[in-house]
């Protein structure tokens, strides 16, 4: 006769065991256990209701303007008659017209460029105060006043960077009589670092607009700083584009000088075998000539292209057209763009009913786990 097994080790395909109801979560224990410790979490929720109207009400109003323009790129289309005409004389002309603009892509990079942020720290704009007129570093340095809760995030989060300035010391100015090389105080640092946060430069490659906004404590200063950052963007493409034109006329006035030389020697040459050979019809005769008017065809070809080329090389050099096309100009903002006072509140309350949820179960946990690694520990007395 078999031994049966006990039930505890039975298993049944068609009737899996059972779940353990100590496992289980019992939903009503966890709402009873909220409503028992409601006041708590009331409190806690009160709280941060509290601090979050203190930081919608406190921190400092900001306004944005922005504008977008398109670039006009130039189609990059290479001059094919002088390209192949000139690869057969020995000259590569391919890469012209390349690297003529600024691509648009780069537009950010160059809004990060120390030059670019110089002469705009520099930029004259009106005092909301007093209406006249005061640079923009001025006003961050003699008018501006930062709010509370600027200097509670500059004394608590920023505290372990004022401890390590503090620590290093002032870094000591350096001068060098070399002007090629740009210097930054200390003062344009901290300059340089605020506009990082208020300046924005996005570039649409898809549809091919650009987007510049900035940023700024009053409506009137923020169009102004937004209209100067576009007007300086678009003075550094231009001069960008007049230099490489510049540049591009040069180097076509040099080789239209070259072939004008090499057309007329050859010129001269063909001219002057004629005059010597005017009776002789032999085929050695016939033949030279019809090499020399190859080359002399060949020279004229050249120099006729470099010539149409150097006209259009000055025309662009003297060509007053606008580079971009306004989208939408930059104008005053009328709302402010922050603080964003109800979204605020919104992810305070949220934060607080974590917070407080959080903390009752998170206490019940530990007194739990407490109370267990207690017995363990009498047990192993």
């Amino acid at each position: 006769m078999q031994s049966q097994q006990p039930p505890s080790s039975y298993s049944n395909p068609y009737f899996p065991p059972q779940p353990n109801p100590e496992d289980e979560i019992d939903l009503l224990e966890l709402v009873k256990k909220l409503w028992d410790r409601r006041s708590f979490i009331i409190k806690i929720l009160t709280g941060f209701i509290v601090l979050g109207l203190l930081v919608a009400f406190l921190s400092p109003v900001e306004f944005t303007a922005s504008s977008t323009f398109i670039p006009q790129v130039a189609s990059g289309q290479k001059p094919g008659g002088l390209s192949g005409l000139a690869s057969l004389a020995g000259i590569n002309l391919g890469e012209m017209g390349d690297g003529q603009e600024i691509p648009p892509t780069l537009y950010p990079k160059l809004a990060g460029s120390v030059k670019f942020q110089k002469a705009l720290i520099q930029t004259p704009i009106t005092n909301p105060e007093t209406g006249q007129p005061i640079t923009y570093s001025q006003y961050f340095e003699e008018v501006y006043q930062p709010g509370l809760i600027s200097s509670v995030k500059k004394y608590t989060l920023g505290l372990p960077g004022l401890l390590l300035k503090a620590i290093r010391g002032e870094s000591e100015s350096v001068a060098s009589s070399d002007t090629s090389l740009v210097f930054v105080s200390e003062e344009e640092k901290k300059h340089f670092e605020r506009l990082a946060s208020q300046l924005s430069v996005t570039t649409n490659e898809k549809e091919g607009f650009v987007q510049l906004s900035f940023i700024m404590p009053n409506a009137v200063m923020s169009a102004q700083m937004a209209l100067a950052a576009q007007k300086l963007l678009q003075e550094e493409v231009i001069a960008f584009r007049i230099r490489n034109a510049k540049e591009q006329l040069l180097f076509t006035e040099e080789r239209y000088r070259e072939k004008k030389a090499e057309f007329e020697s050859m010129q001269r040459r063909l001219a002057a075998y004629r005059d010597r050979n005017k009776n002789i019809i032999t085929a050695s005769a016939q033949s030279e000539v019809q090499r020399l008017e190859a080359e002399f065809n060949l020279a004229f070809s050249v120099y006729n292209e470099l010539a149409k080329q150097l006209e259009q090389a000055r025309l662009q050099v003297s060509k007053d057209t606008p580079v971009f096309s306004d989208i939408q100009s930059v104008s005053v903002p009328t709302e402010k763009s922050a603080p964003k006072r109800p979204l605020t509140l919104v992810i305070f309350t949220m934060l607080g009913l974590i917070v407080g949820i959080g903390w009752v179960f998170g206490s019940d946990f530990y007194a739990n786990m407490k109370e267990e690694w207690g017995k363990k520990g009498e047990e192993k007395g």
